[in-house]
Order: structure tokens, then C-alpha cells, then sequence
């Protein structure tokens, strides 16, 4: 997202072991322990509060090595979430909701309604993957908060230092065992205490790459996988960079169309609204907005803007949002983009960025120089100014304690069960193309193209969607070649 800001994001907005590059898959690992299920405790709402579990809500935990390559040595322990079946159980369907870094305990709790036909025969479960929140979760004191908060030509270098050692000396221990290989051998200790003989999965953005390196892993062990809203994990930084910010100028180009279509206050026609909105957050470098005892900054804007660019359903919220920040009332921005970085009510923050910020760094070697940044930058710039990122002079994890390797970025299931890949024609965080290349990569891939707006197709309620994607998963009826679902 900037530097640290922007070099977060473009590139990691997704979202998104040692590959075997079709080889022999890694050894089964040691069978670890059984899961004691009880009581849900502490699930958090979107609104921060504590919420109540519905009825057949389970929690639990699973003790795993911390370092993989020692079994026996310490372990951490794994939050997971059940919502057991309601009809004739075929067995647990396991879920990811991206990030990485997001709460996939949390996030089950919220979301489990709209699974409700694969409720019927599976139990859903879902975690929060290492170093994320209730499992070992990174944190780095204040330090996000204020890099948020900073001016847009503050010394972004010395603030990205300064957050790479906080987040050394609070979470030191496991910054060196987070990324996607690591959370892929966790989840085949995870399909073994469900008693899975197969892991059955349904990933979403970056839960599609946890899905294709557990593939790539543990091929013969893959059951019913569906990967939605893919991301092909081979590209590079500039890559990453330049295609999202394709995918986000395609989106805020449509949102603009659909706006003056139904009377848009930003604009008599396509090309004005988006003007409006590249000149908005341009503005918010010299003239943060206030909002209370806190600023809309360069910062927040840019992430407030795309938050809503994600689905269709909000993007009448972007539309009264900006023209309300126009005006000088930026509160409904300012909760966008504390959404989008988990900010709680009072003020703290989830480790929804920390970890996403070590995930990421575990799993790239990659460390752009500055003139390659100033590069990626210009491309950015004529592409989608809102995600620009003057004055940034590295990548965001150029003072990252742990050096990154590649080994999450091979992909290669052969030898695996068929392997459902959902990419949506106007998916901006993980656009089109990633599905396609992933499905390839894959080699038992099957690519099923959704041709309407939005990150992630199956949650956007399309009925095509969700009627192939469920008699994959309950009947195990594979989609045919070429299967398309119109908007």
C-alpha cells in the first residue's frame, strides 16, 4: 500500500512448501493433536463488539509445531471455528477469506449464513492461519496506526524501519515461520484431526494461493477445492503492481458508468466522476479532512476509495461517501478505510495488516531498489492515479527483519482431484488473467468464468455461481470446459 502505505497495497492488496514443481509432494506430517471443541468466546464483529454464535457455533484449538522442521519442539496453537452440518454430514469443507491476515474465525462467524446449502452436508470450519490474530497474531505496537496517520511526505522509509523493528521485538519468535508453505502444512494437520481422509476447501483472493500451494504440497490428499477470485502467485512486484492497478482503474471506470446512469452527484458523465475521484484523493496530500480528533489522510483516501470498488453492492456508498468528503464530511471514508485496515472502535487495530505484512515478505524473495519503485510508480500513476506512491524510495519490506524466499510462488498440483477455479471478468483486487494463469499452473485446474463485477464471484450471490459451484462440492459434479456465468 504505499511505502509503507502504497508498497502495502499494490501488490498485496490480495488479497495474496518448498515447491515440488510436480515432484514428490512434501511428507505427510506427523499427525498432530485432536481438537477440543467448545464454546465461542471471543468473536469480534465487523463493528467491533463481541458477537453471539448462532446455534451448532463450536471453537477450538489446535496445537502445531512452531518451525515444521522440528515437530516435536514448541507449538503454537490454532484458533479454529466450526458451524457443524445441519443435514446428512459428507464430511468438513475448510475455509480461507483472504487477506492474508484475515481472521478466518471471525470471518466465518459473519459469513457462515451464506453457505447455508453447503452447510447441509459438510461442517464449515475455518481458522485464523499462523500469525494471524488468536493464532500467534504479529503485532507491532502503534507504529501502523501512526504510518496511516502520517503526512504524505513524511519520511516513509524511516517509518517502514521503524515498524519492521517493532514488529521484531513483539512478535520475533514467529516472523521467521508465517507464510503460505508453513500454513499449508498446518492445514493438512488440520484435515487430519477433522478425521479427513481428503481436504475438502473453498479459498477466496488469497485463500486461493493457501489452496494452490497445499495442492502443490499434498496433492494426493486434495478432496473438493474451489479457489474464487484467484491470484497466480508467480507474478512479480511490478507485475502485481501494474495489473491490480489495471483492475482497479477498470472498476472505478465502471462504477462511474453505473453512476451517471442513475444521476451521480460527482459528475455528468463517466470521465467527470472519475476525475472527481482522482482529484479527491490528490487533494488529500496537502489538505487532509478532518473527522473528529482524527484526519482523512493521502493515506486513508486511497484505501477508503478502493474499499467500495471491490463489490457493486457498494458502490452507491463510494458515490455519497466522496460527495459527502467534497463537502467536508469525511466520516463514512474514514470508516471505509478503518474497515479495510481493522481498526476497532476504540482505536486498536487487528493484525490484519501486520500479518499480512510478514505473510507477504515470508513469501517473496523479491525486494525492489528504488529506481525500480519510481519505475513501478509511473506505471501506476498513468494507469490509476489514486494508487500512486510519489516519494517512496524502496519496497515495503526492505527493512523486513527475515528474509523472504520463493518457495510459495511454484505451483504445480499434478497428481491431485480436480481443482475448481472462479475468476470473475471484473474482479479488480485478482483480475481475470490471474485466473486463468493459475488453472494452467495448476495442471488439474478447471477455470469457470463469471462475467460480472467484483472480488470474488460465489459471495456476489449469483445464482449461475453458486449453483456449480455447490453441486461441485456436495455431488462432485466438475464443471464442464469452459463454463461461463453471465452477470
Amino acid at each position: 500500500m504505499k511505502k509503507p502505505i502504497a508498497t502495502f497495497l499494490l501488490g498485496a492488496l490480495v488479497l495474496t512448501a518448498c515447491g515440488t514443481g510436480g515432484g514428490s509432494p512434501s511428507p505427510p506430517p506427523k499427525s498432530g493433536g485432536t481438537v477440543a471443541w467448545g464454546a465461542c468466546t471471543d468473536l469480534v464483529g465487523p463493528d467491533g463488539k463481541q458477537l453471539t454464535p448462532g446455534p451448532g457455533v463450536e471453537c477450538g484449538k489446535l496445537p502445531v509445531p512452531l518451525d515444521h522442521a522440528k515437530p516435536d519442539g514448541e507449538k503454537i496453537d490454532l484458533a479454529l471455528i466450526r458451524v457443524k452440518a445441519t443435514g446428512d454430514r459428507l464430511g468438513s469443507l475448510v475455509f480461507n477469506f483472504g487477506g492474508p491476515g484475515a481472521s478466518g474465525v471471525d470471518s466465518l462467524a459473519m459469513a457462515a449464513t451464506a453457505f447455508s446449502k453447503l452447510g447441509t452436508r459438510y461442517d464449515l470450519v475455518s481458522f485464523d492461519p499462523r500469525g494471524v490474530d488468536r493464532s500467534a497474531g504479529v503485532t507491532c505496537g502503534d507504529t501502523f496506526a501512526r504510518m496511516l496517520a502520517s503526512e504524505a511526505d513524511a519520511d516513509q522509509d524511516a517509518l517502514a524501519a521503524e515498524f519492521a523493528r517493532t514488529c521484531q521485538k513483539e512478535s520475533g519468535k514467529v516472523l521467521p515461520h508465517v507464510g503460505t508453505v508453513n500454513a499449508a502444512k498446518d492445514l493438512d494437520l488440520l484435515r487430519a484431526a477433522l478425521g479427513d481422509r481428503r481436504l475438502n476447501y473453498f479459498g477466496f483472493s488469497y485463500g486461493t494461493h493457501l489452496g494452490a500451494v497445499y495442492a502443490t504440497h499434498f496433492p494426493k490428499n486434495v478432496g473438493r477445492f474451489v479457489l474464487d477470485g484467484a491470484f497466480d502467485p508467480s507474478v512479480t512486484f511490478e507485475e502485481r503492481a501494474v495489473i491490480q492497478a489495471t483492475g482497479f482503474d477498470q472498476a472505478l471506470e465502471a462504477f462511474a458508468k453505473d453512476c451517471v446512469a442513475q444521476s451521480c452527484e460527482l459528475g455528468a458523465d463517466p470521465a467527470a466522476v472519475v476525475k472527481t475521484v482522482e482529484d479527491f484523493v490528490e487533494g488529500l496530500k496537502t489538505k487532509p479532512i478532518k473527522v473528529g480528533d482524527r484526519e482523512l489522510t493521502f493515506w486513508l483516501g486511497q484505501l477508503a476509495v478502493i474499499t467500495p470498488l471491490y463489490a457493486k453492492q457498494s458502490w452507491p456508498m463510494l458515490e455519497q461517501a466522496t460527495a459527502a468528503a467534497l463537502k467536508g464530511n469525511a466520516t463514512i471514508l474514514l470508516a471505509l478505510a478503518d474497515s479495510y485496515t481493522g481498526r476497532r472502535p476504540d482505536g486498536t487495530y487487528n493484525t490484519m495488516m501486520t500479518s499480512l505484512q510478514a505473510i507477504n515478505c515470508a513469501d517473496y524473495a523479491e525486494r525492489p531498489t528504488a529506481a525500480q519503485m519510481e519505475r513501478i510508480n509511473e506505471r501506476v500513476k498513468k494507469i490509476f492515479p489514486v494508487l500512486s506512491f510519489d516519494g517512496v524510495t524502496g519496497g515495503a519490506c526492505d527493512h523486513w527483519p527475515v528474509r523472504g524466499d520463493d518457495a510459495a510462488r511454484r505451483v504445480d498440483a499434478t497428481g491431485s482431484a480436480p481443482i475448481m477455479v472462479v475468476g470473475g471478468k471484473g474482479d479488480p483486487a485478482t483480475p481475470y488473467r490471474w485466473a486463468t494463469s493459475l488453472t494452467a499452473k495448476l495442471r488439474t485446474g478447471v477455470l469457470v468464468t463469471y462475467e460480472g463485477e467484483g472480488h470474488g464471484a460465489y459471495l456476489s450471490g449469483d445464482a449461475c455461481v453458486m449453483k456449480t459451484v455447490d453441486a461441485y462440492v456436495i455431488e462432485g459434479k466438475v464443471p464442464a470446459a469452459g463454463t461461463t456465468c453471465a452477470a
